[in-house]
């Protein structure tokens, strides 16, 4: 890491508004992946970004909320939302999405940051609920043109759909630890539209 004498420096490079922000969230990312929840300071991330802490506390206003955004972020980033024009192939690219980007580096360890800390520090389990909530929303759309088009019933649940899909994904993931691939993802989409078309899913 660079020193604070140089802080100043880096802080002009960084910029302001979206600019500042976007390296803010990079590096709490990295900060996460290399040392996990715990050891993550805003100190650190305002170092690693080259900013100055005070500029973090006047974005955020405190580290979970801090927390909360890069990887809402992040994974908003990281799974985007396929238009095939098929539900099979848009579930499929949307579940292999989620298989590279939970296999990663820093998947993996964003992935023990949710679930792990969520447990045993209460701010955290709501980030870990404003992340997921925030990735069935913006997938709800993958469902809603697949009822226009007539492919699943017009009462089916899109976000219980896409937790059907995910669920043995990250089961595997968290888990159990067996490996997931193209083949665990195609698995998923076959389990998820049966119990669409079962009428298992209907909404609430």
């Amino acid at each position: 890491m660079e020193s604070a004498a140089s802080s100043p420096q880096r802080a002009r490079a960084v910029g302001r508004g979206d600019k500042m922000r976007a390296v803010v969230l990079a590096a709490t990312i990295t900060e996460l992946t290399k040392g996990g929840y715990a050891a993550m300071t805003v100190d650190g991330v305002a170092q690693r970004a080259g900013v100055h802490k005070t500029t973090i506390y006047r974005n955020w206003k405190d580290s979970d909320s801090l927390v909360a955004d890069a990887l809402t972020k992040h994974f908003a980033v990281e799974v985007p939302i396929p238009d095939t024009g098929a539900v099979e192939s848009d579930l499929r690219e949307l579940a292999c999405s989620v298989v590279t980007t939970m296999t990663s580096e820093a998947g993996q360890a964003l992935l023990a940051t949710v679930l792990a800390e969520a447990g045993r520090t209460p701010k955290l389990a709501e980030v870990k609920d404003a992340v997921f909530g925030d990735r069935f929303r913006r997938a709800e759309i993958v469902v809603t043109r697949a009822v226009e088009r007539g492919e699943l019933p017009p009462d089916t649940n899109s976000t219980e759909l896409l937790k059907t899909l995910v669920a043995p994904i990250y089961f595997r993931l968290a888990f159990t630890g067996e490996r997931v691939d193209e083949t665990t993802a195609g698995q998923a989409v076959r389990v998820a539209l049966a119990a669409a078309h079962a009428g298992a899913l209907p909404a609430a």
